[in-house]
């Protein structure tokens, strides 16, 4: 689509902010008012649209995306998407540990193990690793607990958690990234070890460069998105 506007703006919209195009205010793609909960995420994507060239690139604009992402789906799935990331903790990549090589097992002990313990303090939810990649279940319970946490998250936040439980497999690493315990690069480091370790003996080729290069700068995107909405 050929750029369509010639000015940007953000306008209060009742409790909530508006990006204007000439005016007019954006819509999401299933038609709804893009209504903003805080003034500095409403500046974020109007940057973005001020950004765009001639021609509109959406894969220039993430804060829009997640933010269309969460008026047009989350908030109307607030259940069903809550299901969905929770079931990830009962095969949470943490919990699956390699049994050789031994650099390798030691790596993921000493950066998986403390954010395991974390979630057992801070959600009261004790998850178990097992070595190799047979399935062990979980507590029922510990996973009932880990459910009821993301009742606390509004459709924006669950929407950041949705999309960092994907691109890291693991739904503790996501809550941790939510709760300020560890950073986009240091959830990415800890989500990639395996490949990382894989790169390190055998090297990486081109395409798996390119995703690897996609999936940090969509974590990092979803951390800036977060630290817009504040607190």
């Amino acid at each position: 689509m050929k750029r369509f506007y010639k000015t940007v703006s953000v306008v209060p919209a009742g409790a909530a902010f508006a990006v204007h195009l000439d005016g007019r205010p954006v819509r999401t793609p299933a038609k709804a008012p893009l209504d903003l909960p805080t003034r500095a995420l409403a500046d974020a994507i109007a940057a973005e649209w001020e950004a765009q060239g001639e021609e509109l690139v959406p894969q220039t604009m993430p804060m829009t995306q997640l933010a269309s992402t969460a008026l047009d789906g989350v908030h109307l799935r607030r259940e069903a998407v809550a299901d969905a990331a929770a079931a990830y903790a009962g095969t949470d990549l943490l919990c699956y540990r390699a049994e050789h090589p031994q650099e390798l097992a030691e790596r993921q002990a000493a950066l998986w193990q403390p954010l395991l313990d974390w979630a057992a303090v801070r959600f009261d939810a004790v998850l178990v690793p097992t070595a190799g990649i047979l399935h062990r279940p979980q507590d029922p319970d510990a996973l009932a607990r880990l459910r009821q946490a993301l009742d606390a998250y509004d459709p924006w936040r669950l929407t950041a958690l949705q999309n960092a439980v994907g691109i890291c497999g693991s739904l503790i690493v996501a809550l941790a990234l939510l709760d300020g315990r560890i950073s986009a690069a240091e959830a990415f480091a800890i989500a990639q070890l395996d490949e990382t370790f894989q790169i390190e003996q055998w090297g990486e080729d081109a395409e798996a460069t390119r995703r690897r290069t996609a999936q940090r700068e969509d974590l990092e995107a979803t951390a800036c998105f977060l630290a817009l909405l504040g607190k």
